[in-house]
């Protein structure tokens, strides 16, 4: 249930966003995974200068083969709606995996960590070292209608600090680069500008005037909270963040005295250390579900086609110097348009092409 903060906020939703993981396995016996085809389907891919990835089978699991390595040196790039996994049979570690924001709202980091490990030891690989988490992404959301604060309200251990508008109105603040990075933004901005993220707004509850706290969290800051494996994260995220909301970071009102940190706390910035006190991060209960996802999705389509459909009435306006067009004449005129450029004898395999690369997660 969201709760209120104050008349001006409330709080939506926290968890994690995004986490990478580095996985140390080796094959028992033979693998289940045949590197000289994979190379072989890899350079067929590239050699087509095709964007599309492909689609293969797994360890009894579906994923898209990537016509690319990884920048980090992994000849391979496999991915679906639970992971995007790096590996190469020479590497180490073998397995650099990211759990992606969509995953990670739907079932819980263990769950996606476990279903990893099941899937690789099913093919063959067996750990002998423990995971190494590179990067967790910790979220807060909350819903603000008016923000009163600016950047000289939050007060941080980071040095470089910055912001960036759009007209003239601020949309994100960051502070720190490389091992601690704070982000306080308006999440339905990067929505609808960049993201598309929409099955966020059944999450929410609303479409609007959401900010997302979020600190993303790599390798060294990791390790010196004692965090390296998944099990290391349940137990101590919880003291993590709350040196990251009282120690690293804080949300002041602006006073008179010129040590900032004296300032008082902003009523958000109290509740959010809170909730980091009381509540176990670990044992949220996810809502997020594919139907969901999938009919949020089809309905932006609509809001998409429908502004299409003005924008084509208003043609045919310009065209036949007509005052209006009626929207029954404009779905007319649309199929008319439609039907010339349509490829009927590509039509079935390009939508089932279109409905596997989704059930996989590409949707772009």
């Amino acid at each position: 249930m969201a709760l209120i903060v104050s008349d001006k906020m409330k709080f939506l939703l926290h968890g994690h966003d995004t986490i990478q993981c580095a996985y140390f396995l080796r094959p028992e016996l033979d693998t289940g995974i045949n590197f000289e085809w994979l190379s072989t389907e890899k350079e067929r891919l590239r050699q087509s200068k095709s964007r599309d990835p492909m689609h293969i089978n797994l360890g009894g699991t579906s994923f898209l083969l990537h016509p690319y390595g990884s920048s980090s040196g992994f000849p391979f790039v496999i991915s679906n709606q639970d992971f995007k996994i790096e590996f190469g049979e020479f590497n180490n570690p073998s397995f650099f995996v990211t759990f992606p924001s969509e995953a990670l709202w739907r079932e819980s980091a263990e769950v996606l960590h476990s279903k990893f490990l099941d899937w690789a030891n099913g093919l063959g690989f067996m750990a002998y070292q423990h995971e190494s988490l590179s990067r967790v992404d910790f979220s807060f959301d909350y819903q603000i209608p008016e923000i009163d604060f600016n950047e000289d309200s939050f007060v941080s251990v980071s040095s470089k600090d910055s912001q960036h508008r759009d007209n003239g109105k601020v949309q994100t603040f960051m502070f720190g680069k490389g091992d601690i990075v704070l982000r306080v933004y308006d999440k339905t901005a990067e929505i609808n500008q960049k993201s598309q993220k929409t099955w966020f707004f059944g999450l929410w509850g609303c479409e609007e005037n959401v900010w997302r706290i979020e600190w993303q969290v790599r390798k060294n800051a990791l390790k010196e909270h004692g965090i390296r494996t998944f099990n290391q994260l349940k137990e101590r995220q919880d003291a993590l963040l709350s040196y990251l909301a009282g120690n690293h970071d804080s949300l002041r009102i602006q006073g008179m005295d010129n040590n900032r940190s004296r300032w008082q706390l902003h009523p958000l910035w109290v509740d959010l250390q809170t909730r980091i006190k009381d509540q176990d991060l670990g044992d949220i209960e996810k809502e997020l579900d594919s139907a969901s996802t999938l009919e949020e999705r089809r309905y932006r389509i609509a809001v998409s086609i429908y502004g299409y459909m003005k924008r084509l009435a208003a043609i045919q306006c310009l065209l036949n110097d007509d005052f209006m067009r009626s929207e029954d004449e404009t779905f007319s005129d649309m199929r008319h348009w439609v039907s010339m450029v349509s490829e009927p004898c590509t039509w079935e395999s390009e939508v089932e092409k279109r409905a596997t690369e989704m059930r996989l997660g590409k949707w772009s």
